[in-house]
């Protein structure tokens, strides 16, 4: 069964250019307005990236900034490229949605790194005495866990980090049907097309991941103080809302209030007003970013050369990252079906210790303190290395 087209319209052939003028018809309109939107939107993001980049004093936290600083002008170029050929709009959003599996993998870790930097300063007994047993958040509330078992930062990072494989996936698997012309996207949902499937995957999927960081985030909000928790989770958070809930409300007015046009169809004109209001909120988005994800936390001493741009973008864009963090819990998991349990030292009373349990064991201040620059870098290095530990010891 083949999914009805959406773009039957007839083409427009007119120019740009027309009879010697700018031919400014409506679609045209809202092609300069997405594209200057887009454009200043990549103006903002790029200073606040290069300013990070040239204040690179904190490797580990700032590789992870400069991802999430991504997603605005990706959606908004990509949306841009949406609008300007919407007859190809659905391979556009397709494409879009995966860099929100990066952006929430990057948070995550972004928020275990803050974590690192600040239980290297406690005790184990006095971290372990503030995170006893407690209730998970709604709507499973009825339900208790214990943050410090073995397994519990595994499942955690695992509950985000699998978006990363799932998003991509589904996006691939929609493009194929899309070309087969099986997907239906602008469709009413029907179990005759692959878009009712694709979009239950992706609910679960996302819903899963963004649990496990408002899960972390009510766990740690003691040792996140100070770091404006709530507006970079804010930041991600109503991005993804927006996009989708404002796709959802201008589907829901096709045919009714939204009408084709000689050369739109009202799927086109529906798709169309989704993109240009996702273009001219990156504006305030990226603004909202630059404010959230700060980079005078990470100024160059006095005195001291700024660091080169290079390779905080060549880490930015490295995803080995990743791939260690989905190798070492998929190791550990295994590890747990196959009965071969990994080992975990405990703290004399049968717990495991706090930095095990968050994924931090192996972070060693550099001088005893939490310190910025080459020495903090060295000591991320290590902190990496022994996280590599830890994933072959679940195996071991």
């Amino acid at each position: 069964m083949s999914c009805p087209s959406d773009n039957t319209q007839a083409v427009d052939q007119s120019s740009f250019w027309s009879q010697g003028s700018l031919h400014w018809d409506a679609h045209r309109v809202g092609w300069a307005i997405a594209g200057g939107c887009s454009v200043a939107t990549v103006i903002i993001s790029a200073i606040s990236v290069f300013m990070h980049c040239r204040n690179y004093t904190n490797r580990a936290e700032q590789r992870q900034i400069l991802r999430i600083l991504y997603m605005p002008p990706v959606y908004a170029v990509i949306s841009f490229f949406s609008y300007r050929f919407f007859r190809s709009y659905t391979y556009y959003s397709l494409i879009e949605t995966g860099a929100c599996a990066i952006t929430l993998s990057a948070f995550l870790l972004l928020l275990i790194e803050y974590v690192a930097s600040t239980a290297a300063g406690h005790s184990t007994e006095g971290a372990l005495a503030r995170k006893d047993k407690q209730s998970l958040p709604l709507p499973f509330c009825c339900w208790r866990y214990r943050p410090t078992k073995a397994y519990f930062m595994y499942t955690l990072k695992w509950s985000v980090m699998q978006y990363v494989i799932v998003r991509p996936a589904v996006s691939i698997a929609g493009i194929i049907c899309q070309h087969y012309n099986v997907l239906c996207a602008s469709g009413s949902y029907s179990v005759h097309f692959a878009e009712v499937y694709l979009d239950s995957v992706d609910f679960v999927s996302i819903s899963i991941a963004l649990y496990g960081l408002i899960l972390f985030y009510g766990l740690t909000k003691e040792e996140l103080v100070g770091r404006r928790p709530l507006a970079k989770f804010l930041s991600i958070k109503l991005i993804v809302m927006f996009t989708f809930y404002q796709s959802f409300v201008f589907n829901a007015l096709k045919d009714r209030v939204i009408h084709g046009t000689e050369f739109w169809s009202s799927t086109n004109v529906a798709d169309g007003l989704n993109a240009l209001a996702i273009c001219i909120e990156m504006i305030f988005f990226s603004i909202f970013m630059m404010w959230a994800f700060s980079w005078k936390e990470y100024l160059v001493q006095p005195g001291e050369p700024h660091t080169s741009i290079w390779r905080p973008l060549w880490d930015s864009i490295n995803l080995w990252d990743f791939a260690v963090e989905i190798g070492s819990e998929l190791s550990f998991f295994a590890s747990r079906l196959t009965g071969r349990h990994p080992h975990t030292s405990g703290t004399g009373s049968g717990k495991a210790g706090f930095g095990q349990a968050f994924g931090v064991e192996g972070y060693t201040p550099v001088g005893g303190t939490h310190s910025r620059g080459g020495s903090l870098e060295h000591g991320h290095d290590m902190t990496e290395t022994s996280r590599l530990g830890a994933g072959a010891g679940a195996v071991a």
